[in-house]
């Protein structure tokens, strides 16, 4: 357990009514979650340099009309271990147009690890399958101006 407070940037990209996000699994709490792509910010690197980075770990892409949306604060519980985030939140286009006709990819993390991307509808989360951060789902859908795919 670490008793600090986490910033982390992530991307909205949205293919028409859905958002790409990563599938995880808490066993503490059996439930099966979802989250935008992005990770923490390093020492001495911007948000928006985060995302980018992380885009380009994690699916190799790159983001076209990075733009911010918010910050999100997010206190939780994941595998019995409390958490809090600063989230930057900030919703861009994939320059690979080939990403937005993959239903489900496969993502690296830098350590090698893989996870299932997927595209999911907003519709589709729900108590038992959460959108993570808290918050995020309200800030997408007070702001739908930026719904359409490439």
């Amino acid at each position: 357990m670490q008793n600090k407070i986490r910033p982390i940037a992530i991307c909205v990209f949205r293919n028409e009514d859905k958002i790409l996000v990563f599938e995880a699994y808490d066993p503490a709490k059996k439930q099966t979650y979802y989250r935008p792509l992005g990770g923490g910010i390093e020492f001495g690197e911007y948000s928006e340099d985060t995302v980018r980075r992380e885009i380009k770990e994690e699916l190799g892409g790159e983001i076209a009309n990075l733009h911010y949306l918010g910050t999100l604060e997010n206190i939780y519980i994941s595998n019995d271990d409390p958490g809090h985030q600063i989230v930057q939140v900030y919703d861009g286009r994939l320059v690979n147009s080939g990403l937005y006709d993959q239903a489900q990819m496969s993502a690296t993390e830098a350590d090698g690890s893989q996870f299932k991307v997927l595209w999911k509808r907003l519709d589709e989360f729900n108590p038992q399958s959460p959108l993570y951060p808290d918050g995020l789902m309200e800030m997408l859908t007070l702001r739908p101006e930026r719904r359409s795919r490439v």
